[in-house]
């Protein structure tokens, strides 16, 4: 393996599902400025939107999300064109 082309700052981070709240730990060379404490240890936090927790692959449900209801939003545009 060549030496010098691989990062150097591998440590425990957390990261969050911010859909569902569920926090996994894995090693990592991400940066944040925040902090979770995790059974009494703080770690640096990366959120997710979607993990293996919640995404509708892993888990078999599918799941609406309408994010700044953009549904809302294009029923509305449309709405002059129904019949």
């Amino acid at each position: 393996m060549r030496k010098g082309i691989h990062p150097e700052n591998y440590r425990m981070v957390a990261f969050k599902d911010m859909s569902n709240g569920d926090v996994f730990l894995t090693k990592s060379t991400a940066n944040s400025k925040e902090t979770i404490d995790v059974d009494g240890v703080e770690y640096p936090l990366i959120k997710l939107e979607i993990s293996r927790t919640s995404h509708p692959y892993y888990t078999g449900k599918m799941k609406l999300v309408d994010s700044a209801g953009r549904i809302d939003k294009f029923k509305s545009k449309y709405a002059k064109f129904k019949k």
